[in-house]
């Protein structure tokens, strides 16, 4: 019987928590310096075969006229599902998004390598082909993109020296954070003694996740935005058991790959107590392109309400990307939408498209730890958001019962200086 056991190099990781926030590690400059909202786009799935190169090319030559965008999050998955896991498949889209003309963070994905060992993709070692992306794609300290931007990466930390995917950057008042994390099931293998590769993830991704919430904190952070390809399905959340092993019985439903993440992120939401925001690709198609809701319930099946999920899943990955918005003095704070790649001029001023709103509760004097007549005195009164688009549900109003994003906390905002840097993001 097959058991995986996280305990022991769980409590290592927390000792090298505690040392890394004494040492102050981590200290990485924040991104962008425009007044006004914060604004970046997300994009995932867009590389698939050769064909794509020259749509995603306009793609992000689209975004980087955009004005105001500070970066972009490409989700996972810079190859299909059929191509080949070839140098030279992973060398050309290295340099076509390093061409970007706007800032872009890389997010490892099930294409990228967990699935490399599949027959189609041509029968490579994943292990081997994920440490060959690491050097290619995250080679450096710095994002990809000709105007790029230093990275955190948890690499720095000796334990997690091979983790150099994993990284860290804030940008005015809004911590963000990017895991290897990747679909199906997080890569985890049924077969026994094949899991060495999931496990020592497991522990440097709940290591960096929880270092990521408590530097946040620290530093009065307004906001958290999690980024991962994989979907955790939060419909799933298993309780902790302490003797499943000894049971001969388990069930036919196979283990949860991703519930050491989703336990993770209960503990992120209640040490940094403000907005946290999990980004991830889905499983399945969703209507409108993406999917925001409060999808997260605690061990003892209590809904995590400073958690808000968006599940993207753009239906021309080609040709769409999400637009994110986020502001200290509006009220709901985040807004999402579908953009276009306009093939006119006036085509993007012309659409009607508003974005969808994050919205947050009403006042209420229960929420003791986040009460919004702490805001400072000298922002000025929180704009009202407009109304929802006619063909589409409000954010997070059905159920009444689940409160959206809760209130931002009371300590000072920050906002970061953006500094260019001309070097290229990844080494060759």
């Amino acid at each position: 019987m097959h058991r995986v056991d996280v305990t022991r190099p769980a409590r290592l990781a927390a000792r090298a928590l505690a040392t890394a926030l004494l040492c102050g590690a981590f200290m990485q400059q924040p991104v962008s310096a425009q007044d006004g909202p914060l604004k970046f786009a997300v994009i995932a799935n867009a590389l698939t075969r050769p064909a794509d190169a020259a749509p995603v090319r306009q793609l992000l030559d689209s975004i980087g006229r955009e004005r105001d965008m500070a970066f972009i999050v490409y989700d996972g998955n810079i190859k299909g599902p059929l191509e080949p896991c070839r140098d030279r498949i992973y060398n050309a889209r290295h340099d076509l998004l390093d061409a970007s003309r706007t800032p872009l963070v890389l997010i490892a994905g099930q294409h990228d390598w967990a699935d490399c060992g599949e027959a189609q993709a041509g029968g490579y070692d994943p292990v081997e082909r994920l440490d060959f992306v690491r050097q290619l794609f995250f080679g450096d300290s710095t994002s990809l993109g000709s105007a790029s931007f230093a990275l955190a990466r948890e690499s720095e930390v000796a334990r997690f020296r091979p983790f150099r995917e994993n990284v860290r950057w804030r940008a005015q008042g809004v911590a963000f954070v990017g895991l290897n994390a990747p679909g199906p099931n997080n890569h985890y293998l049924t077969a026994g003694g094949r899991n060495g590769e999931f496990e020592d993830r497991t522990v440097a991704n709940g290591f960096w996740l929880e270092h990521a919430a408590e530097s946040a904190r620290r530093s009065g952070e307004r906001a958290l935005v999690i980024f991962l390809e994989g979907d955790p399905d939060f419909a799933r959340y298993e309780r902790r058991d302490r003797f499943a092993w000894l049971r001969f019985t388990r069930g036919n439903q196979p283990r949860d790959g991703f519930v050491e993440f989703k336990r993770s992120l209960v503990k992120v939401a209640e040490l940094f107590r403000g907005p946290v925001v999990v980004v991830h690709g889905a499983a399945t198609p969703v209507a409108g392109g993406f999917l925001i809701d409060q999808p997260l319930h605690d061990e003892k099946g209590s809904l995590v309400v400073n958690l808000t999920r968006i599940a993207v899943a753009l239906k021309k990955p080609q040709v769409q990307w999400l637009e994110v918005q986020t502001d200290a003095n509006w009220r709901p704070p985040f807004r999402v939408r579908v953009r276009d790649v306009a093939r006119h001029s006036a085509a993007t001023s012309e659409r009607p498209d508003k974005p969808y709103e994050l919205h947050e509760p009403p006042p209420d004097d229960a929420t003791a730890s986040q009460p919004r007549d702490e805001l400072p005195a000298s922002l000025p009164p929180p704009a009202l958001p407009p109304a929802a688009p006619g063909g589409l549900p409000p954010i997070l109003t059905p159920p009444q019962g689940m409160p959206p994003i809760l209130p931002t906390p009371a300590s000072g905002v920050q906002n970061g200086t953006y500094k260019a840097n001309p070097a290229s993001g990844a080494g060759e």
